[in-house]
């Protein structure tokens, strides 16, 4: 009696747990009939249990089934005369009719002769799983179209070849240099040769080197590991090692101290990088791509820029022209601006007059393509009408030329700075660099050099 109680117990706490599961489970006799169906199937297929027992599994209607149709006599089933089914991603037809994604797996059951009393099958429901494919896929396509090389505006000869050297590019795993004024779009073209090359779903990494000292940078780019400096309380990846597998876009390129150029070559050479405070070196795989508004190679002649790294870097050479050599290309990209505008505004602004135009394409454009966007959205402030006229524009285009600058100050900021003075002026901001550089009508990143340049530590000394 107490082994029947036994007995009883566990099939009822295994009934329990079979109850419970979030997969579907339901389990077949010999002659291929459903003797139990869990309430995840109910809830994957649509069939209530007392509408699938005595059922074949053919209600299931499974797009794969041993790569054939289910077949009317069970004992042609292959999972009956196999044992087991492979784990298969397919598709359940529900009862309502439509199709779900699910992961199946059967497994056949033995009695005590070894002979097959049944089998049981278990289904995984993958439809948030699918929906969430769905929207990476999504998201990855809007990123690819943003980016997309056609969605570069222009038609000029210049900008044509701008499209052919990104096609290459994005083909190749080369080190890509993209070189032109501010403002021509380098981190645009940055990004359409990597969304629209074979790594277009790894990550694509931003980094400005302008906007860092060598100390940051240095530890932004490589990471560091907890100890190596003061305030580096754990381990950092850098953003190489983020870009692993994908693209690092490395802006200001022309900007990079000595230091940090003996190291960018040698990821170039050898593809692998050492964290701060590390001796462990890490492979990594990643397309590098550099961009600089400055002349790489006045710089190599000048001493300021290596030329083993300027040649690394210059594998592959894209030079995008400013927008003054292409103004053939200035009513398109005030077309497209304008219907970027209306967009986020809600505005219904058709286009620009045609005096409004003449002011647009006579202007210079020493900001290129930025200042023209810039100067678009500031007419979409001002202008209440349907029409784009010169009244709208700002007053630089309008009258033809760049406004005067400021007069200079009569002492230039950080002029009379002394190693002595800048001392004793972080002494009184308490060492924050941010408030002496304010102080002092300069940037931070001065106020680093100047602390570099004169060999003053970055704390005060105890």
């Amino acid at each position: 009696m107490p082994e029947k109680i036994h007995a009883l117990w566990n099939t009822r706490f295994l009934t329990q747990i079979i109850d419970s599961m979030a997969d579907g489970v339901f389990t077949l006799d010999a002659e291929g009939h459903i003797t139990s169906w869990n309430p995840a199937m109910e809830r994957i297929c649509g069939y209530s249990a007392a509408e699938a027992l005595g059922q074949t599994c053919r209600i299931l209607g499974c797009s794969r089934c041993f790569g054939r149709d289910c077949p009317v006599d069970h004992q042609a089933c292959g999972l009956l005369r196999q044992g087991r089914a492979e784990d298969n991603e397919c598709l359940l037809r529900h009862r309502d009719g439509h199709d779900v994604p699910v992961i199946k797996t059967a497994r056949a059951v033995y009695g005590d002769g070894g002979k097959i009393i049944g089998a049981v099958e278990t289904v995984t429901d993958l439809t948030e799983l699918k929906k969430a494919r769905q929207m990476a896929d999504a998201a990855l396509q809007r990123l690819e179209e943003r980016f997309r090389f056609d969605r570069i505006v222009g038609k000029s000869k210049g900008m044509l070849d701008v499209f052919d050297a990104i096609r290459a590019a994005a083909a190749s795993r080369a080190t890509v240099l993209i070189q032109g004024e501010s403002g021509t779009g380098k981190e645009l073209v940055a990004a359409a040769i990597h969304y629209n090359s074979d790594v277009a779903a790894r990550p694509m990494v931003t980094v400005n080197c302008s906007a860092l000292s060598e100390t940051l940078l240095e530890s932004e780019l490589f990471g560091h590991m907890r100890g190596s400096f003061t305030g580096a309380h754990r381990d950092r990846v850098g953003r190489f090692e983020e870009a692993d597998g994908g693209t690092i876009f490395l802006d200001e390129i022309g900007e990079l101290s000595p230091f940090i150029q003996v190291k960018l070559l040698r990821v170039l050479q050898e593809r692998e990088i050492e964290r701060v405070g590390d001796s462990r070196r890490r492979k990594i795989d990643i397309r590098v791509v550099a961009a600089t508004h400055n002349d790489l190679y006045a710089l190599v002649q000048k001493g300021a820029f290596r030329e083993d790294l300027y040649y690394r870097l210059k594998v592959f050479p894209i030079a995008l022209p400013p927008l003054r050599e292409r103004r053939e290309d200035i009513p398109l990209l005030v077309s497209h601006f304008i219907e970027s505008q209306n967009e986020a505004t809600g505005k219904q602004i058709r286009g620009a007059s045609e005096a409004a135009m003449r002011h647009l394409l006579d202007y210079p454009w020493p900001g290129n393509v930025r200042e023209l966007e810039n100067a678009i959205e500031h007419a979409f402030v001002v202008c209440r009408h349907a029409e784009i006229d010169t009244r709208h524009l700002p007053v630089e285009i309008r009258t033809g030329h760049r406004l005067a600058p400021k007069p200079a100050r009569l002492r230039r900021p950080g002029r009379d700075l002394t190693p002595d003075r800048l001392t004793a002026l972080l002494d009184e901001c308490d060492w924050n660099k941010a408030e002496a550089a304010r102080r002092l009508g300069i940037s931070r990143t001065a106020v680093w050099k100047y602390m570099k340049k004169w060999r003053i530590k970055l704390s005060p000394e105890v």
